[in-house]
């Protein structure tokens, strides 16, 4: 067995400060090179790390409900016990968008609340996701009048839309496990893509 994997397994049975080793090792194996004949790797050590964000990102959404509307009723018996949304890392909402990273708009969104809306969104943490809870969020729903916003995506960017009036809890989850997928494959964000891909994609 390569002596350096003998030196990672050794390290991670030590515990919490194996952890420490482990990464010395880690950096040590990157910077002599860990290519074919001992040639540096470019970029080895971060290219390995992305997917490992990623991951840990996936299965941590925390999330932000801008709620306004009937939608916010499915919602609610979205996160209750019967359909178990802890089970995706996603069960607590943070109340301060400067502590989550996805934005749920649940409900009828209207002219006069789009500053707000949009301050809300400045203020969320770097990467951030959007997801429109029902047909009102995504289209404007029935409300086709001058009041209403015709999707929130003429407001901030969106990534997930989720049909329905209102979406039945199998839609939210397929939703939520949609986002997923996306984070865990180190997608970019509609915000990243908009401003100009400053986080890299994973792999």
């Amino acid at each position: 067995m390569n002596p350096q994997i003998i030196a990672l397994l050794t390290a991670m049975a030590w515990g919490i400060g194996g952890g420490i080793v482990v990464v010395v090792l880690v950096l040590i194996f990157a910077l002599r090179g860990g290519g074919k004949g001992g040639a540096p790797q470019a970029g080895w050590l971060t290219t390995k790390a992305d997917p490992l964000f990623a991951w840990a990102r996936k299965w941590s959404v925390f999330q932000y409900p801008f709620v306004t509307a009937c939608c916010a009723m499915e919602f609610m018996s979205s996160m209750c016990s019967h359909w178990d949304l802890s089970r995706f890392g996603a069960e607590i909402p943070r109340w301060s968008p400067r502590q989550a990273d996805v934005l749920w708009i649940v409900g009828t969104i209207v002219h006069k609340q789009g500053p707000a809306l949009k301050r809300v969104y400045d203020q969320m943490c770097e990467p951030k996701w959007v997801i429109a809870f029902g047909t009102c969020a995504a289209v404007g729903g029935f409300y086709d009048n001058y009041a209403t916003v015709q999707g929130i995506d003429k407001l901030i960017p969106c990534d997930v839309y989720i049909p329905g009036c209102p979406p039945r809890p199998e839609a939210v989850i397929d939703g939520l496990m949609l986002l997923q997928e996306k984070i865990g494959r180190g997608e970019l964000s509609r915000w990243q893509q908009n401003s100009g891909g400053t986080a890299r994609k994973a792999g």
